[in-house]
């Protein structure tokens, strides 16, 4: 099996309050899905259980975040979710709270 990337794709998202970086995750995978299509799978007529769709997310705190809630988001092929320290949290210490922002990397990767 030689893997070949097919498409990159990056988004942004994030939670203003209520530091919840698996929704600041979703809106980092959402942005960069609204980012591109996948046209090329119907044109070319591949069989879309052959791809493999490999997912990076930059949080400050890689353990809060759900990744089956975030599998959910990717409407086709075998997905892989690897979340990693990155991301920005940003403080406003006046009210004792900070802004989630999440990164997010999706590879839609073709045995070819």
């Amino acid at each position: 099996m030689t893997m070949k990337r097919a498409i990159l794709e990056m988004g942004m998202g994030n939670d203003l309050h209520g530091e919840d970086y698996t929704k600041a995750a979703e809106r980092a995978i959402k942005d960069a899905l609204h980012h591109s299509s996948l046209s090329f799978i119907r044109t070319l007529n591949i069989d879309k259980s052959r791809l493999f769709v490999n997912v990076t997310i930059g949080v400050q705190k890689p353990e809060n975040v759900k990744t089956k809630e975030l599998e959910k988001l990717l409407p086709v092929g075998v997905v892989s979710i690897n979340v990693i320290k990155g991301g920005l949290d940003v403080p406003d210490h006046k009210n004792n709270d900070h802004a989630v922002i999440a990164s997010a990397a999706i590879e839609v990767m073709l045995d070819v």
